[in-house]
């Protein structure tokens, strides 16, 4: 059985773990950045220290998140607090559109006006390759930590490092550009780093939305799921299989078939059964709600849905059975659209087998008065 108290605590220190190397090394970039930028004159390394700043904040919002995502499900929140992570994913994904578009609309009306730059320092050229490389093996490690969890917010903060490895690799051309006497290079560097920011948290806000408005798992997972509920042993069939995620993890409900004659109690066991096989062979699975089928009702059966339940079957019974002794036991099975019912009697209460049977040729013959019932089987119960 899972630990379902210890495993999120687990996972969320080793994500506020890599988290905060990630803090650090953005803090130390950010104040680089800013200070060099504004004393070298490169407008590109200044947006680019803005963006590291972004970082840092998204960095924090990463911390947060785990810490909340973390706490165990309460009344209010039945399936845990999963979902935090997708919204904090969804405010971080909109941030950097917000960066970007700021960014970019910046640089391209310096560009645009034409406004002459001033030379830019070597100083910038050296502190953008050491933000390449920095950012590079940052993403290089958050990314391997969010794998391991699975997280779908770690990884967005591995790729949003990975976007500014890329986009401060523009901004070394850009400044070597402007140190090659280009000086518009270096503000085209700053809009196409802006561009790069919006386009990638537009990704990361959809994906978000996207599982906000319980997207279902991708079909390979859906078919490897499906696989495991029809290896079940005692499952017939599987049908009306349903995903949603929920943050690292994902929700499942399923209908199963079973044999329509076995009992209640050994259905629930199938059931028990097919949820313990998902849960022990898929662990991105959260938990999964089976409901037993005896029959495939993949489209709705009206026509049992009309038939009488048990309080108005019974009386409708009673004139068939008059003759007979008051049986023990009544089991009615409500399949393709009649019933079938199955009467259990004390072997004291029948003479004999003869006597079964006679009373079930009778009974048989009547069965016309009760055109919704199709079969009417007597048995007799030999042991208490």
């Amino acid at each position: 059985m899972r630990d379902v108290h210890s495993a999120p605590q687990a996972r969320a220190g080793e994500a506020q773990r890599a988290t905060w190397v990630s803090v650090v090394v953005n803090l130390v970039l950010t104040l680089a950045q800013l200070l060099v930028g504004w004393l070298a004159h490169s407008q590109s390394l200044v947006a680019h220290g803005l963006h590291s700043f972004s970082d840092l904040l998204s960095d924090f919002l990463v911390i947060w998140a785990s810490r909340q995502s973390a706490v165990p499900a309460d009344r209010a929140h039945p399936y845990g607090h999963g979902r935090v992570e997708t919204a904090a994913t969804l405010v971080l994904g909109v941030s950097l559109i917000a960066i970007g578009a700021g960014i970019l609309w910046e640089s391209g009306s310096r560009l645009q006006a034409g406004v002459e730059a001033p030379a830019v320092g070597l100083l910038a050229f050296w502190i953008a390759v050491l933000t390449v490389v920095a950012k590079e093996g940052l993403y290089r490690y958050l990314i391997g930590v969010a794998e391991k969890l699975r997280s779908q917010l770690l990884t967005a903060n591995a790729l949003h490092t990975r976007a500014d490895a890329a986009s401060a690799l523009v901004v070394v051309v850009g400044i070597g550009g402007a140190l090659l006497g280009w000086t518009f290079l270096d503000l085209l560097a700053a809009a196409l780093m802006g561009f790069m920011i919006l386009r990638m948290g537009a990704e990361l806000a959809r994906d978000a939305i996207k599982e906000l408005i319980d997207t279902g798992l991708d079909e390979v997972q859906v078919a490897a799921i499906r696989a495991t509920l029809a290896a079940t042993p005692g499952v017939l069939g599987v049908h009306a299989l349903r995903t949603r995620r929920m943050a690292h993890q994902a929700l499942v409900d399923v209908h199963v078939q079973v044999a329509p004659m076995i009992s209640v109690s050994e259905g629930h066991r199938i059931a028990e059964a097919a949820r313990a096989r998902v849960l022990r062979e898929h662990p991105e699975v959260l938990d999964v709600l089976v409901h037993v089928d005896p029959e495939d009702d993949l489209e709705p059966d009206l026509a049992a849905m009309r038939l009488p339940g048990r309080e108005t079957l019974l009386p409708l019974l009673q004139p068939l059975l008059a003759d007979l002794p008051p049986p023990e036991r009544v089991v009615l099975h409500y399949l393709g659209g009649q019933v079938e019912v199955d009467l259990y009697f004390a072997q004291s209460s029948l003479a004999c087998a003869g006597a079964l049977s006679e009373a079930e040729a009778r009974l048989a013959g009547r069965l016309d008065e009760l055109p919704m019932v199709r079969a009417l089987r007597l048995n007799c119960v030999s042991a208490p």
